[in-house]
């Protein structure tokens, strides 16, 4: 692609202004054709006269069609995915066409990093960022296509609002009985890391998360629970984790030292003839794994600070551990920064920085701003819904 708009450059001002001229003329071409493809074609058949769009357009299409395959591309590069898949409806060549791999991984590669959430169904595969798309063979070509759809938000909450609408019916019969709050085990060094807190935030804005109760225990100073309630007026506890005492974490950033997380210890195992390092809960910790219905991990998403992804992996492991609860609780991962403004790490790629294509287990990160918690609601949302799909298997 690259080389061509070059070679057009090169081939001077006026070829270049033809040549745009040509590509607005073809686009306009496309957008009718769309719009004749999203027609009641049963009732335009119906009425005498000649075909929509008439002979001219039909000419038009036919030499679009024509054109090399290169500079279809380059005038459907200018398109969006959505414009391409109407596009795909009108014909059985365009069917073909638009579903050239070059095109949609240039889309890929381009749009997830401003996609806000993904989640376990919907990460794409790590080859997409580390193999050049000369390296792959026509055989195993991968179907770009069929990942932009799987991973976008917007194709995302489309198949989740064309659902069945029977979990209303299904919320208000389980309202009838008395059930607990869900509850949700928070750590991770977003927490303490970021210059505005999240917590406070959280405890501080009814406007967005109404608090519905104040802390009722605490685990050694360094975690309390806390009961929050949605404008659905649903109802949630969140057990805050911290690494270690508030004290010793304001003394930490006025010194700006490293502070010991209390939350795990390290164990030393063999596995063959390497030395290896496991981390466990510590007993008040593990309680409240044994007891929570999920997870929500705080990460630091922000690019001026260096990350210990390994490490984190590795808290995240010893908190899930399966020999503390069910396997399938679900882990919501918030990717978060301190205020608008501050430049991120995109989700997908802290997903794979994670590694949470490891986890045999419902996930999802979702991109949260603690300023204004930004992303939050939509994150626990998707917490609970996976909580009451747990509970009515």
């Amino acid at each position: 692609m690259a080389a061509e708009r070059g070679a057009m450059a090169a081939g001077g001002a006026a070829e270049c202004g033809g040549l745009e001229a040509a590509v607005r003329g073809h686009l306009r071409v496309l957008r009718e054709r769309w719009a004749w493809g999203g027609r009641d074609r049963g009732a335009a058949a119906a009425k005498p006269g000649p075909a929509v769009g008439g002979e001219d357009a039909a000419e038009e299409v036919s030499a679009l069609q024509a054109l090399p395959i290169d500079v279809q591309l380059y005038i459907m590069s200018f398109l969006s995915p959505q414009d391409l898949c109407r596009l795909g409806c009108t014909s059985c060549y365009w069917r073909v066409a638009v579903q050239d791999p070059l095109l949609w991984r240039n889309f890929l590669l381009r749009d997830l990093p401003f996609w806000t959430s993904v989640d376990w169904k919907s990460l794409p595969a790590a080859e997409i960022f580390s193999k050049a798309f000369s390296e792959v063979s026509d055989e195993a070509l991968y179907d770009y296509m069929a990942a932009y759809k799987k991973s976008c938000p917007l194709t995302r909450r489309s198949l989740k609002s064309g659902r069945p609408r029977y979990g209303a019916v299904t919320s208000f019969l389980q309202s009838l009985v008395t059930q607990s709050e869900p509850r949700f085990a928070m750590f991770g060094p977003g927490l303490e890391e970021l210059d505005d807190s999240l917590v406070r935030k959280m405890m501080t804005c009814p406007e967005i998360l109404l608090v519905a109760g104040l802390p009722q225990r605490q685990i050694h100073g360094i975690g309390s629970g806390v009961s929050f309630q949605l404008n659905n007026n649903q109802k949630f506890n969140i057990v805050t984790l911290y690494s270690t005492t508030s004290v010793e974490r304001k003394r930490a950033r006025e010194e700006q030292a490293a502070v010991v997380n209390k939350m795990f210890y390290q164990e030393n195992s063999t596995v063959g003839n390497q030395q290896a390092v496991q981390y466990n809960v510590i007993a008040q910790v593990k309680k409240v794994c044994q007891v929570v219905d999920g997870f929500i991990y705080v990460a630091n998403a922000e690019t001026r600070k260096k990350h210990d992804r390994e490490e984190e992996l590795a808290h995240i492991l010893a908190m899930i551990d399966p020999a503390l609860g069910p396997p399938n609780r679900p882990l919501l991962v918030l990717s978060c920064i301190s205020h608008f403004g501050v430049e991120r790490i995109p989700c997908v790629y802290m997903a794979h920085q994670l590694q949470l294509n490891l986890l045999p287990r419902p996930w999802m990160v979702q991109d949260t701003i603690a300023a204004t918690l930004s992303g939050l609601l939509g994150g626990i949302q998707w917490l609970l819904e996976e909580v009451d799909c747990k509970n009515a298997q």
